[in-house]
């Protein structure tokens, strides 16, 4: 699986495909301190498979994707540059989206913007942004973040948060490749992430409308950054139940890859 760039009016995405359908099936959107390659399992699934051709991003700030042009983007944003790379590669049957942690904010808010091209919104370990919060805690929050970053840094913060994106009894295999995804993050481009997580609000992008297509929203129980209290919701508002996907942590599809290709329709 060897990444891709396409260039389209001055901006360049990074991603990588896998299976050999025909047309496009599914798109895998990432999170905040992650890339493509969290993706690699579910894409390394179906690398032969005739019934699947799965998409996954470098959003836009991360690897070589460009950056996005203003210092707080909206969701609105990154789905409106994920809608001009499909376009770019002539994407014309419905997908279905799959968001990871802050991907979930870009899957929804493309779902709203264009629901007659999503087949289905799968929603893993969501983050529901701050934007519903009081100033005082989006901007604690985001300065945490940022902070964290200054301080230590992409290899340094990798070094200190990639255990925790994971369970205590996830094998150390498992924590080094997240280290290792997490460290190659742009400044940049999470610092653009970090200003959209401080501003957005899933809730509101999952009822503005709510989306036509089936939904899922799952999570592992041991989910230390997003954990089920937090997941509940966002399948509440849409009158569903929070699908357990058992005893894991945020970084679901490194820790369960069978389960959550199941989840996702990859099986």
């Amino acid at each position: 699986m060897n990444p891709r760039i396409i260039h389209s009016e001055g901006q360049s995405i990074q991603y990588v495909c896998s299976g050999k359908a025909a047309t496009v099936t599914h798109v895998l959107l990432h999170g905040i301190g992650s890339g493509m390659m969290s993706w690699s399992n579910q894409l390394e699934h179906v690398k032969g498979s005739k019934k699947h051709q799965v998409l996954a991003w470098n959003a836009p700030g991360y690897g070589s994707s460009t950056k996005l042009g203003m210092d707080t983007p909206k969701a609105e944003d990154y789905a409106l540059r994920m809608w001009q790379w499909l376009d770019f590669m002539s994407v014309k049957t419905p997908v279905a989206l799959v968001g990871h942690s802050l991907g979930c904010l870009m899957a929804a808010s493309a779902t709203r913007l264009n629901a007659s091209r999503v087949s289905q919104l799968i929603l893993l370990s969501p983050a529901k942004g701050y934007g519903a919060a009081s100033k005082d805690i989006r901007e604690q929050k985001l300065n945490a973040r940022l902070d964290n970053l200054i301080e230590h840094g992409p290899i340094g913060m990798a070094k200190l948060r990639a255990h925790a994106m994971l369970s205590n009894h996830a094998p150390e295999s498992m924590r080094l490749k997240v280290q290792e995804i997490m460290s190659q993050v742009d400044p940049t481009g999470y610092t653009q992430a970090a200003q959209m997580l401080a501003h957005a609000d899933l809730c509101w992008e999952l009822t503005h409308p709510k989306p036509s297509c089936q939904v899922v929203v799952a999570s592992g129980h041991l989910d230390q950054i997003t954990p089920p209290e937090d997941c509940a919701p966002v399948a509440q508002v849409l009158g569903l139940n929070l699908i357990d996907l058992g005893p894991v942590g945020h970084a679901c599809a490194i820790e369960t890859p069978r389960k959550v290709s199941s989840l996702i329709g990859l099986g």
